[in-house]
């Protein structure tokens, strides 16, 4: 499917949109159960021009407490940006992921966490040139819209902790655009002065 699409549309970006799962080839880097296509091979395809990885571990790992949630997520996070800097040598994109509000004991602190967990990752291998180039939570709704509301929803106005590090980490990563930019700039001034010398 990924080269038919690019048959017909070679200027966008395909992504196969899986969870993250390894499948039968890394069964260490699955959570407690076998699930999933694999991670490596069906981002291996060539058509395929960025990975991308789903982070629920409140599902996953639903008999958990939230330390070892966190743990499994912050390991999560650094095996598939390993991964795909090192064997696929592709930007990954963590797609979806979030702390359900209906869980037992929900505090909006904890949902902060694993933002926080996730934008530091994101923001740790931009930062140096790795293949972590941005996260996409699961989901943004409008004031009003409470038939979408599946417990992962963020409404700005109602959750000001989470839209202040939204806030930040679209701010880093802004800042590391623009360095990138400046190098890149650097390079053709560079180029050219070398041509007309």
């Amino acid at each position: 499917m990924a080269s038919y699409t690019k048959s017909i549309d070679s200027n966008h970006l395909v992504e196969a949109g899986l969870e993250g799962f390894y499948g039968n080839s890394d069964t260490q880097k699955n959570p407690n159960f076998q699930v999933g296509t694999d991670f490596i091979a069906n981002n291996q395809i060539p058509e395929i021009d960025f990975a991308t990885v789903h982070s629920y571990p409140d599902q996953w790992l639903t008999g958990q407490d939230d330390e070892a949630q966190l743990n499994f997520l912050t390991n999560w996070l650094k095996v598939h940006i390993e991964d795909s800097q090192t064997i696929l040598k592709k930007p990954i994109i963590f797609a979806e992921f979030g702390k359900t509000t209906k869980g037992p004991g929900f505090t909006p602190q904890q949902r902060d966490i694993i933002f926080n967990t996730v934008y530091s990752s994101i923001f740790s291998s931009a930062k140096g040139g790795g293949a972590a180039a941005g996260g996409l939570f699961w989901h943004i709704l409008a004031e009003g819209m409470d038939s979408f509301k599946d417990g992962y929803e963020i409404i700005l106005s109602e959750s000001s902790s989470v839209s202040d590090i939204i806030i930040e980490q679209s701010k880093r990563l802004n800042k590391i655009r623009k360095m990138y930019a400046r190098l890149k700039n650097i390079e053709k001034w560079k180029k050219a002065r070398k041509l007309k010398d």
